[in-house]
């Protein structure tokens, strides 16, 4: 088992991968073939709502680091007692919308535990015209920064953005707080979805603690070789 500082993780430790699969046996595939390679899986509404929180606790026996992306949001209460509710998993990392109602709730439902807790500021699925036709009066920078500094004055451990906005928020916000980061792509990976993108070199030399990649690995031949790839150029990046 791999000592684990969420400050401080080691290059391999930066790297998520989302287990964003249609079936329990598939995710256990993908570990099966990653191996000691990776050390931190993230898991969604596809496979959590498949029974995925028994995978949550084979990752956490097998010594792995878990990130529970539910993205919360509703009244107070019911933030409150589903961070309650998920705190006997001892998940490394839980996600909550950046409102500041539901942000201060899942605060006050953490406690003392060790869950760190991240504001999900703006989907990185998001470009500016997309949130105009959602209705939102602010570019996505701007929102990204306003959300930012209400997290952490909620009390969050750390934000999900864009690497793109990663160096504004680490300036803004200084250094303590964890940057999340999706939306990485190799140069040798096309966007997909994903609007506001970057490479991991980028990304961490922007500020970013986290990245989490999906498909460049869990669509190449060589699941293993792509992670490892991955992994070196984090490595790269912080020397």
């Amino acid at each position: 088992m791999t000592d684990f500082d969420v400050y401080n993780p080691t290059p391999a430790q930066r790297l998520i991968v989302p287990l964003d699969v249609p079936s329990l046996d598939e995710a256990r595939s993908i570990i099966e073939t990653l191996d000691d390679d990776v050390h931190f899986y993230k898991l969604g509404f596809q496979l959590l709502y498949q029974g995925g929180f028994d995978l949550v606790s084979e990752l956490k026996a097998a010594g792995k680091q878990v990130f529970i992306d539910l993205k919360l949001l509703d009244i107070d209460n019911t933030v409150k007692s589903g961070v309650e509710s998920l705190l006997k998993y001892e998940a490394t990392f839980l996600t909550v919308h950046a409102y500041p109602h539901a942000m201060r709730a899942a605060f006050e439902g953490r406690g003392k535990s060790d869950l760190k807790l991240l504001g999900v500021t703006v989907m990185t699925n998001l470009d500016d015209a997309m949130l105009k036709e959602a209705g939102y009066g602010e570019r996505a920078g701007p929102l990204v920064l306003k959300r930012s500094l209400q997290a952490k004055q909620a009390g969050m451990d750390g934000i999900v953005c864009s690497a793109a906005e990663a160096s504004a928020i680490r300036e803004t916000l200084g250094p303590d707080i964890i940057l999340v980061t999706p939306g990485i792509r190799p140069l040798s990976s096309n966007a997909d979805d994903q609007k506001r993108i970057m490479t991991p070199r980028m990304a961490i030399e922007n500020g970013s603690h986290y990245l989490v990649v999906g498909r460049p690995i869990l669509k190449a031949e060589n699941k293993r070789q792509a992670a490892r790839e991955i992994i070196s150029e984090i490595e790269q990046a912080l020397n």
